[in-house]
C-alpha cells in the first residue's frame, strides 16, 4: 500500500470564487446606484436620464475585454517589464499636463480624451506603480530589509511620480499610491524603525501639502466643522451628512433620494456612496462595505497563499492590488461619511468613470492570473543578487536565476 504527500499550496482553494462573486456584486450594485444617482443630471445636461447608465455600461464591457486580455498574459511578463511600465506612466503624468492635451475638469488636469472616451492617468500610473514596486521587492527583498538604500530607492522614484501628481492635481492619487508601496514595504518585512521613521517623514509632507495649498486648507477647515459655512465651503460635506441622515435604517427606496435632485454635487462620482445611504440606508451600506471587506480579505489570502509558495512578486501584486481597492472605498466611504476631509476620490466598481473600473477589473484579472498559475505550480524565474564577501578586489557580486 502506497502513500502519496499532497502539497497543500497546490491544492484547490476558493480565494478567487469569493473574489469573483464580490467585485460581480460590487459592479452590479455600482450600475444600479451610479444610475439611480445620474438620472437628473442626464436628463438636465444631456437630455437623457440613461446618459451615464449608457456609458458606463460601455465601459464595463471595455474593462472585461480588457481584463480578459491581462488575465491572459503570464506573470513573468508583468513581472519582466516592470520598469517599462514605470516610464509609460510618467510620459502618461507627463503628457496630461500639456494645454490642448489634457482634459481639465474643475481646476484639475487628469484625462486624456481618446475619441469619445477619457482616460485618466493616474489610475494607469497606480498599476504602474504596483508591478515596478511588486517586482522590485522580490529582487531587493533581502536589501530592504537590510539598510536603508534599499528603502530609499523605491522612495526616490514615488516622490517623482507625486510631483507629478502633485502637478495635476491630483491629491487624492498620491495618498492612496502612498499608502499602497509603504504597505508593501511594511510587507516585505522592512526594520520597524525605517517602517516608522518614513511613515512620519510622508505625514509631514502630506501636512506640508495641506499647509502649502490655501484650497486644501479650506477643505480641511471645512471637514472639522462643516455647519460653520454651510453654502460655501461645507456645502458638499453637508448634504452628503444629509443624504447620510435620511437613509435611516432601510432607506427611502431606490431611486427616491432628494439629495441628488442637484443638491449634492458629483452625486454619481464621488459622493455617489451618500446617494446609496439615503436610497438603501444603513442596511445598503453595511452590505457594500462587507462585499469590500470579502474582496479585500481574499486577495490577501490569496497573496499569502502565494508567498507561501515562494512567489513573492504575484504575492505583492495581489497585496497592492488589495491595498489599493481598500485605500480607495475607505477615503472614499470616509469623506462622504465626515470621517476624513473632503477629497475626490472615485469608489471603486461603484462610482461612475471608466478609468477606475478598467483598472479595478485589471487587479481583478491579475488575481485570477496569480490564482491560475499558483494552482498550476507555475513559477517566476527573477534574479537574486548575491553579494559576496569582500575579501579581494576579484571578489564581485554575482546573479542568479531561480525558479
Amino acid at each position: 500500500m502506497t502513500s502519496s504527500v499532497i502539497n497543500p499550496v497546490l491544492q484547490p482553494h476558493n480565494e478567487w470564487r469569493w473574489i469573483a462573486m464580490s467585485s460581480i456584486a460590487l459592479i452590479c450594485m455600482g450600475l444600479i446606484m451610479m444610475t439611480s444617482a445620474s438620472m437628473d443630471i442626464g436628463a438636465e445636461k444631456f437630455n437623457s436620464p440613461f446618459f451615464h447608465f449608457k456609458r458606463h455600461a460601455i465601459y464595463i464591457v471595455i474593462a472585461c475585454v480588457i481584463a480578459l486580455g491581462v488575465s491572459r498574459m503570464p506573470m513573468q511578463f508583468w513581472y519582466k517589464n516592470g520598469w517599462v511600465f514605470l516610464l509609460c506612466s510618467m510620459v502618461l503624468l507627463s503628457i496630461v499636463l500639456i494645454p490642448g492635451i489634457g482634459r481639465e475638469v474643475n481646476g484639475s488636469r487628469r484625462w486624456l480624451v481618446i475619441g469619445p472616451l477619457t482616460l485618466q492617468a493616474s489610475e494607469v500610473a497606480k498599476l504602474c506603480v504596483l508591478f515596478y514596486m511588486a517586482g522590485y521587492l522580490q529582487r531587493r527583498q533581502d536589501e530592504v530589509q537590510q539598510n536603508w538604500m534599499g528603502f530609499i530607492k523605491p522612495m526616490i522614484v514615488l516622490v517623482v511620480l507625486i510631483v507629478m501628481l502633485l502637478s495635476e492635481p491630483d491629491f487624492g492619487a498620491v495618498v492612496v499610491m502612498l499608502g499602497c508601496t509603504m504597505g508593501l514595504i511594511f510587507l516585505a518585512g522592512v526594520k520597524m524603525g525605517q517602517f516608522v521613521s518614513m511613515i512620519l517623514l510622508c505625514l509631514g509632507a502630506v501636512v506640508a501639502m495641506a499647509m502649502s495649498s490655501e484650497y486644501r486648507m479650506r477643505r480641511l477647515m471645512a471637514f472639522s466643522d462643516p455647519w460653520a459655512d454651510q453654502y460655501n465651503s461645507g456645502y458638499q460635506l453637508v448634504q452628503s451628512l444629509i443624504a447620510y441622515g435620511r437613509g435611516e435604517l432601510s432607506g427611502v427606496g431606490l431611486g427616491n433620494s432628494v439629495q441628488k435632485l442637484s443638491y449634492l454635487p458629483e452625486a454619481h462620482t464621488d459622493f455617489v456612496f451618500a446617494i446609496l445611504a439615503e436610497e438603501l440606508g444603513f442596511i445598503g451600506v453595511i452590505a457594500v462595505m462587507l462585499l469590500f471587506v470579502v474582496l479585500v480579505g481574499n486577495l490577501m489570502r490569496l497573496s499569502r497563499r502565494a508567498m507561501d509558495s515562494q512567489q513573492p512578486f504575484m504575492a505583492f501584486v495581489a497585496a497592492g492590488s488589495g491595498l489599493i481597492i481598500a485605500g480607495q472605498a475607505f477615503i472614499n466611504i470616509g469623506v462622504t461619511s465626515g470621517f476624513l476631509p473632503t477629497k475626490g476620490l472615485t469608489l471603486p466598481f461603484i462610482s461612475y468613470g471608466g478609468s477606475s473600473l478598467i483598472a479595478c477589473c485589471c487587479m481583478l484579472a491579475l488575481a485570477y492570473r496569480i490564482h491560475y498559475e499558483l494552482n498550476h505550480g507555475v513559477s517566476i524565474k527573477h534574479e537574486i543578487v548575491i553579494k559576496k564577501p569582500k575579501q579581494s578586489k576579484h571578489n564581485q557580486g554575482g546573479v542568479a536565476y531561480v525558479n
